[in-house]
């Protein structure tokens, strides 16, 4: 019959060889990983900052395309109101100039009606 303390030695002994086991496959992995390196590190340090100074100058331009663009816009944008606001400040004084001529008539017609009385 299997009593408690067997069970727990059983279960802590499979622990120890899970971890020799993951230990030992680190240490192999790492030891292929240096030995097929297809690099040294001094080239793999090389190639990284010529591709991070690539990186730079690709944001640099795009963020100055979208800089130009936004620009663009915003130019275009202030274009389209002014042009709007004369239109509208056209059509207003074309409705004051209305409606003055229309007091103007109804003034004169009044004028003329009390005057005739």
């Amino acid at each position: 019959m299997i009593n408690e303390n067997q069970i727990t030695e059983y279960h802590n002994h499979n622990l120890a060889n899970v971890f020799v086991g993951l230990l030992i496959g680190g240490l192999a992995g790492a030891s292929a990983m240096l030995l097929l390196a297809p690099q040294s590190g001094a080239k793999t340090r090389e190639q990284i900052q010529e591709k991070s100074i690539e990186l730079r100058d690709e944001t640099t331009s795009e963020v100055e395309a979208a800089m130009a663009q936004a620009w663009l816009a915003k130019n275009k944008l202030t274009r389209d109101g002014r042009r709007k606001a004369n239109e509208l400040i056209h059509r207003g004084k074309t409705l004051v100039d209305q409606q003055v001529e229309r007091v103007t008539e109804t003034a004169k017609t009044w004028k003329k009606s009390y005057l005739s009385a």
